[in-house]
């Protein structure tokens, strides 16, 4: 009887049925952090849409996996599973590949790598292409997107993280996104605040002549302004030296968007209207 009820176990362990808990645990040993819902239903091909839906559904509850995006899911490693988040560099490029879009990180979140932020951000930014992409919020963390018509790659810079490999902002492609979208980090003071510690990382002088097509003339003439009122005097020269080799004309420009300029000073050298007063936080 007893060899019986043996032979009945290793039967049962030997036949165990493999579940999507079993399969979860197989991609994180091979690395794996994302799978798609698609991906789920290749792996069990037997399993109706809705037995796969609420199994992952209950491994959501369980902080186990996220679900940050329709189709896409998240693997939670075991120290963030109390949270029940995980770090968007873990699997911004994974998100990015399932939606087949170019990217990158850009404004805060790429200024935190190169040490030019005085917190970590609250949100995370990526540029991509169009069609446009509308942000999401998932438990407690939001991604925005910010559109352009291309992407520079030469400005981008690849960065290895625990998980594969993310793409930044170079730190000039970086500076002059505070200012393109300075309207989402707080404003153009926040700008500059980021830029003083930002410019250190700087190199204008080799910005290419498809750098100046690709960023608007009245972003560079913001830039220029805001390093010389930042006394970064090495950077503006690098960069003043660049914009008379590629012939750069300037007219005149707020330096604050949608604000009134009646009354306000120019600067000439880069023919700023200033009708905003630079204060940054120390």
């Amino acid at each position: 009887m007893i060899i019986f009820a043996v032979l009945m176990l290793k039967y049962d362990i030997g036949n165990m049925k493999y579940t999507v808990t079993n399969w979860i645990e197989d991609l994180q040993k091979d690395g794996r952090i994302c799978f798609s819902f698609a991906d789920a239903e290749g792996k069990f091909p037997s399993h109706s849409r809705i037995v796969l839906r609420n199994a992952l559904t209950r491994l959501v509850s369980k902080k186990k996996i996220c679900s940050m995006w329709r189709g896409f899911y998240v693997i939670i490693p075991i120290e963030y599973q109390s949270k029940g988040i995980i770090p968007e560099v873990y699997y911004i490029d994974w998100l990015m590949k399932f939606l087949r879009r170019d990217y990158y990180i850009s404004l805060l979140n790429a200024a935190v790598f190169y040490g030019a932020a005085h917190q970590q951000p609250q949100e995370f930014t990526i540029v991509t292409t169009p069609p446009s992409l509308r942000s999401t919020q998932k438990k407690g963390t939001k991604i925005n997107f910010n559109n352009k018509a291309t992407i520079l790659e030469r400005f981008i810079e690849q960065r290895k993280t625990p998980t594969g490999y993310i793409r930044i902002s170079s730190p000039e492609l970086t500076a002059t996104d505070l200012i393109q979208f300075e309207k989402e980090i707080g404003g153009v003071n926040r700008a500059a605040t980021v830029l003083n510690e930002l410019a250190e990382s700087c190199d204008f002088s080799k910005l290419t002549k498809e750098f100046f097509e690709y960023v608007p003339t009245p972003i560079i003439q913001r830039l220029g302004y805001l390093l010389d009122v930042l006394e970064c005097q090495s950077q503006v020269d690098d960069l003043y030296s660049v914009i008379e080799k590629y012939d750069i004309a300037f007219r005149k420009t707020p330096l604050k968007i949608r604000k009134n300029t009646a009354n306000c000073e120019e600067n000439k050298k880069w023919k700023i209207i200033i009708n905003e007063q630079i204060e940054i936080d120390e």
